[in-house]
């Protein structure tokens, strides 16, 4: 899917939501009115925020599609992050300020007045938000928007808020057992969570969440379908929007190859994993491989038992021996679970140093950036 073809799709299921959430809170605030039931009242109000949403995913999707110019160079795909953002504080706020109405509630309560036309309505919303929140999704995981993944689940959640009025309000018809208020405080945590979740995952985001390990694995395993290639590692990713993902990564070569040979490879594997996985890479970098010397495979294959003994380490890779400058080089990945990787890093450093004290050695402690 492009550019244009993921615009129209999700400015489309956006109004699509824009128009249902509308009517959904006008008809909940009349039954709510009629009613006197704050929980319903509330559930109005959600779906008009819900409508707000999807007016700020429209503004985000149509400010991310904007050129990149001299001060954003890779572009405004990002501007969807922070409308993801702005739409699971909207989220949060409507929680709290419900759980205030809620309580007030509690302590002045009201009594309800159930008619039987008020509570097909509240069945028909139900079904309703079922099916838009599943659309969201969909089209969400379609165009990749985090925007619309998060109108989905707050949809989803509406429906299941929507239900526990409903079951309210059968409870106080049939037990004259009046629970609305305490339900309309446990529909607004519900609310809470969900905004909070959702803020949570956008942050995520921004911040520079972990690479997707079905990605990683893709990515690699493509650049390791070229012959020359021993190895792919470092895969490092950027996200500049959902649909632009630039990065580098680092592949072990034949000690024999010239600048020539390197270059034409490089590109070759730039050109195959934009074209298969839509993703960039602004930069490969290069690790020679011994492939004239047994002695050096011998002392490369030790080194790599000396270092994997150790619980907590996951690869090494990048190594070199040269001879003429008595000089072995490697990187190591560590579990970021260890608590104490520099610590871990300075006794293998020192158990290959003992191993080989004739050389000097550059060991480095690498990113554990991707799978």
């Amino acid at each position: 899917m492009n550019e244009k073809e993921r615009e129209k799709t999700v400015i489309r299921t956006s109004i699509i939501g824009i128009i249902a959430n509308v009517f959904l809170a006008v008809f909940k605030a009349l039954v709510g009115l009629l009613s006197s039931s704050i929980a319903i009242i509330l559930d109005a109000v959600n779906n008009l925020s819900d409508a707000i949403s999807s007016i700020i995913t429209i503004i985000g999707t149509k400010f991310a599609l904007k050129k990149p110019d001299k001060d954003h160079p890779f572009g405004h795909g990002r501007v969807e992050y922070l409308s993801a953002m702005i739409i699971s504080v909207i989220i949060l706020y409507a929680g709290v300020t419900s759980l205030i109405e809620s309580v007030k509630k509690i302590i002045n309560p009201t009594t309800p007045d159930y008619s039987t036309v008020s509570l097909i309505i509240v069945v028909v919303c139900i079904f309703v938000k079922i099916l838009l929140g599943l659309y969201f999704k969909k089209m969400g995981k379609k165009t990749k928007s985090d925007s619309l993944k998060n109108s989905g689940q707050d949809a989803l959640m509406d429906s299941i808020i929507s239900l526990s009025t409903l079951i309210g309000a059968i409870i106080f018809k049939v037990f004259d057992l009046n629970l609305e208020a305490y339900l309309a405080c446990i529909i607004s945590i519900v609310i809470m969570k969900s905004g909070f979740d959702m803020l949570r995952e956008t942050i995520s985001e921004i911040l520079g969440k972990r690479i997707d390990s079905e990605i990683a694995r893709e990515i690699k395993k493509t650049v390791n379908s070229f012959e020359e290639v021993h190895g792919a590692y470092d895969l490092m990713l950027n996200s500049y929007g959902p649909l632009v993902l630039m990065g580098s990564i680092h592949i072990e070569v034949d000690d024999t190859m010239n600048a020539i040979e390197i270059d034409d490879l490089t590109r070759r594997i730039t050109e195959k994993v934009l074209k298969k996985h839509k993703v960039i890479l602004l930069a490969i970098g290069i690790y020679s491989f011994n492939t004239k010397d047994k002695e050096v495979l011998k002392i490369r294959q030790n080194i790599a038992k000396i270092v994997n003994s150790h619980e907590g380490v996951l690869q090494i890779h990048g190594f070199y021996l040269n001879k003429e400058t008595k000089t072995i080089s490697f990187d190591l990945i560590i579990d970021y679970e260890r608590k104490d990787r520099e610590e871990l890093y300075k006794i293998i450093y020192e158990k290959v140093k003992k191993e080989y004290k004739d050389y000097k050695i550059n060991m480095t402690l690498d990113i554990d950036a991707s799978d």
